[in-house]
């Protein structure tokens, strides 16, 4: 028979983890799979694994190639794939047990071509949030595509998602050789897929290895030759975007700028010799758009720079920085007919190496940071106590505006402040009347000629803060606060 789904899986040196793998596969709540192994040469014990999972369940299949990376491993794996669906796994991950059949069943209600899910990091056996994916998937949407939710620029993976098979075939996608050989497949399912199902679940456990080998690992990431391979991944992309969907450049440049190009930073920390990693930088440079290089947060803009002129041994020092500064960088103003407001980092007006003020320029990440700490009713109004700040700031605001809005009106509230960042105000339900049920509260902050506005936050959540309308409600019952 025809199995619904077939996950293909290339097994290359992963003996300590691979039953584990296999395991979560045999235990998937979507039973009607096959899983085709590839070994890819493995030099362990993998490939005995491997053939005793094939021996236990008929729906374990063992293929074997010589050492050709985990891409032909794929397609190799792809070429003998029956079912109708097709997902894939690496054989150190672990594939949570109601993951396909969540993945599969979105297919099958929505017709999309391929659903994608939330990915959680293993370390040491715990589970955190995955870091590359992390802005991802908070918003799930169904029906959806990538030029609408570009948000996916960022899902740069192919195992956690399942592919229509037909899909699969008549977009013509095939892993290349290479270390990074799944960005560009990943990338090209996303912009080739007539529609895209993105769940919110956890769909895929991806493991950071903490054996003897992982060093070696993260070492070889800032190899010269692996930098020329992320550099090929990254060239593919951006000529594929370029013909079929352009729109997504900036956003993709700018995920390379603040995730991939660290590696290159990495290797230009240890290397003692550093004229072909600063040739192979300008080629990196120069594949990236203005737009992304303009826009990218003033510190790196800083590391940026310093890179273009070959200031090794500078940003060296700003990577430094850059580590000791776990509570975040500090941006002060500068000037007093006109200010301006400066990273507050190394070299800033340095006369040797006379970087432009505006490489430091942060104005536009100055966020506000308001939020609600206690409401109560004191028997004539509701007396309301908060704190605002502008993040990475390090002053007092020196003027706060507060106001209720219902989407409608705008009510403003008289505001005092307490201490450094304290502000309490009071709101009298009757200037409500006739607005919304619901009001939510905005903020105003100005100093030294920087002015930013927000939403305030519901105490240290998320979510913004709404006050509700005593005596206000359709069927006649009190919303209480």
């Amino acid at each position: 028979m025809i199995p619904l789904l077939s996950v293909v899986v290339p097994v290359y040196n992963v003996e300590p983890y691979l039953t584990e793998c296999l395991k979560s596969l045999a235990a998937q709540t979507l039973e009607d799979l096959e899983v085709i192994m590839v070994d890819d040469g493995s030099m362990d014990g993998s490939r005995r694994i491997a053939r005793d999972f094939a021996a236990m369940d008929d729906r374990f299949v063992l293929l074997g190639q010589s050492n050709q990376g985990p891409g032909p491993a794929r397609n190799e794996g792809i070429g003998q794939a029956r079912g109708t669906y097709l997902a894939f796994a690496d054989g150190d991950d672990v594939v949570p047990p109601e993951a396909y059949e969540l993945l599969v069943g979105k297919l099958a209600e929505t017709g999309s071509d391929l659903a994608c899910g939330a990915v959680a990091r293993l370390v040491d056996g715990e589970l955190e949030e995955s870091v590359l994916h992390e802005k991802v998937f908070r918003r799930p949407e169904l029906c959806t595509h990538i030029t609408d939710k570009q948000v996916l620029v960022r899902d740069r993976t192919v195992w956690n998602k399942v592919y229509r098979r037909d899909f699969w075939e008549r977009a013509g996608l095939m892993f290349p050789a290479g270390i990074y050989e799944d960005v560009p497949v990943a990338m090209q399912a996303h912009v080739l897929a007539t529609s895209v199902d993105m769940l919110g679940d956890v769909v895929y456990h991806w493991r950071k290895r903490d054996d003897a080998g992982e060093t070696s690992i993260t070492q070889r990431r800032a190899e010269l030759a692996n930098l020329n391979e992320r550099l090929t991944a990254i060239r593919a992309v951006r000529a594929f975007f370029d013909e079929r969907a352009p729109e997504l450049l900036d956003g993709f440049d700018a995920l390379v700028l603040e995730k991939d190009i660290v590696f290159l930073f990495q290797a230009l920390e240890r290397a003692e010799e550093c004229a072909e990693l600063l040739e192979l930088s300008g080629a990196w440079l120069a594949e990236l758009g203005p737009h992304a290089l303009a826009t990218a947060p003033s510190l790196r803009r800083l590391e940026l720079h310093l890179l273009r002129r070959g200031l090794v041994a500078e940003l060296r020092e700003v990577r430094e920085f850059r580590r000791t500064r776990e509570d975040g960088t500090r941006v002060r103003p500068r000037g007093w007919r006109t200010t301006n407001w400066y990273g507050d980092y190394p070299f800033f007006r340095d006369r040797r190496l006379r970087i432009p003020d505006e490489v430091f320029d942060a104005r536009d990440e100055l966020k506000l940071v308001a939020r609600v700490e206690e409401c109560e009713w004191t028997g004539a109004e509701y007396r309301l106590r908060g704190h605002v700040a502008i993040h990475r700031v390090d002053r007092k605001v020196g003027k706060v505006d507060l106001w209720l809005s219902d989407g409608r009106r705008r009510v403003p509230l008289e505001t005092r402040r307490t201490g450094r960042h304290g502000v309490v105000a009071a709101i009298d339900p009757e200037r409500l009347e006739g607005g919304g049920p619901s009001w939510r509260l905005q903020a105003r902050a100005e100093t030294r000629g920087l002015v930013v506005k927000g939403w305030c936050r519901d105490g240290d959540a998320n979510s913004a803060w709404r006050f509700s309308v005593p005596g206000w409600s359709r069927t006649g019952m009190d919303i209480t606060q």
